[in-house]
């Protein structure tokens, strides 16, 4: 081994003097060496514009501030605990069902609303699976199970970081990874939602979401929702969601009626993990969830169906975990839809997340590592 080491070690330094020219006249060591000592500086002139890039991409001096904090220690897996329930939001008027006139669309949409879009952007109109059952959907409302006499009342967690591998298909295998942040300090949080497909220095594409509001016992109350994407060799866009008492201003400046419980991209997963911490019940095998939700150009409910446990397999181990599953099913250049998998063992936090365009065209998020936490 030791010899072999050596012989790769005067490898090396052999391509290295072969490179910077040793053994060569003087002047041809000089060119050599300054050849090699341009290409680096160039290397990393692109490297630092690059980075001077990426760290400019998505700033507005009139986003939030971000609320920075130090992540010290992994989460175990554990049973959950149990907390006392909180009572459920009323459930918000159904909104009048319209006819919706079908467009075609061209064979490149499929492309691009992946490209643009890797969270589902719902039609105006509910499934005709949803509409057809609503003894179902109520029942995702049942009232909240008694607690146990010595059940302690819900406490925030401590601010948590989610790092998930990310692979897909789109005309080809690819790679990324994704993060989500929970954050909050008092009665105030923000989630962030970053996703990167291709290499982190030279992305193919990017997206960064996040929700800044208000936390109350029924859970988070988004007040202000922004999201900013960037496709290798287009302008940024950005989108913004307004939230009012009342109203919900979207990206195009429409005005909306805002439903309780009304929820967006990024915050829906916290709220999700909220619900199941305090009405376990509703993560059960057969349980119909109904989840309001506002995106840049619209608002409308998405009706999941939780399916049964399945076990999955992470970098740091098996984990079990209820996979909820939409009803709207995936059409070509139709909307995305996205599957997600809860673990009790890991806080009710989501593990795994699809989000698919068709069957041959998704991305497939996984915990690359027990979720981060912080000091407090």
């Amino acid at each position: 081994m030791a010899g072999r080491l050596n012989r790769g070690s005067r490898r090396s330094l052999a391509l290295w003097r072969s490179i910077a020219g040793a053994g060569q006249p003087g002047w041809r060591r000089g060119v050599a060496i300054g050849i090699v000592v341009g290409v680096a500086v160039i290397h990393g002139c692109v490297a630092d514009d690059i980075a001077q890039r990426m760290t400019a991409f998505g700033t507005d001096p009139t986003l939030p501030a971000r609320i920075e904090v130090a992540y010290v220690r992994e989460m175990e897996i554990a049973a959950p605990p149990k907390v006392a329930p909180v009572a459920a939001p009323a459930p918000a008027p159904r909104p009048k069902r319209r006819r919706v006139t079908a467009v075609a669309a061209p064979a490149s949409a499929a492309s691009e609303v992946l490209a643009q879009a890797p969270v589902p952007e719902p039609v105006p109109a509910l499934p005709e699976a949803a509409a057809s059952a609503p003894d179902a959907v109520a029942a995702a409302s049942p009232a909240p199970a008694a607690s146990a006499p010595d059940a302690p009342p819900f406490a925030w967690p401590v601010s948590t970081r989610l790092s998930y591998v990310l692979t897909g298909n789109y005309r080809g295998e690819i790679n990324g990874d994704a993060q989500v942040e929970w954050v909050h300090v008092g009665d105030r949080y923000q989630v962030h939602l970053d996703v990167t497909v291709g290499l982190p220095f030279a992305p193919l594409f990017t997206r960064r979401m996040t929700s800044d509001g208000v936390l109350t016992p029924q859970g988070l109350v988004p007040e202000r929702y922004d999201e900013d994407s960037k496709v290798m060799g287009s302008p940024p866009r950005h989108s913004t969601i307004r939230f009012e008492p009342d109203a919900v201003v979207l990206n195009d400046g429409r005005r909306r009626e805002r439903w309780p419980g009304l929820q967006d991209a990024a915050s829906q997963f916290v709220q999700l993990s909220f619900l199941f911490t305090t009405q376990p019940q509703r993560l059960a095998t057969g349980q119909v969830l109904e989840v309001p939700l506002a995106l840049p150009r619209n608002v409308d409910r998405w009706v999941y169906d939780v399916r049964e446990p399945e076990t999955l397999y992470t970098p740091f181990g098996a984990v079990e975990a209820f996979h909820l599953q939409p009803r709207r099913i995936t059409r070509p250049g139709g909307d995305l839809t996205a599957e997600i998998w809860f673990a009790p063992s890991l806080a009710y936090l989501p593990a795994r997340i699809r989000i698919r365009q068709d069957a041959d065209t998704y991305i497939d998020l996984m915990l690359r590592r027990k979720p981060q936490l912080a000091a407090n």
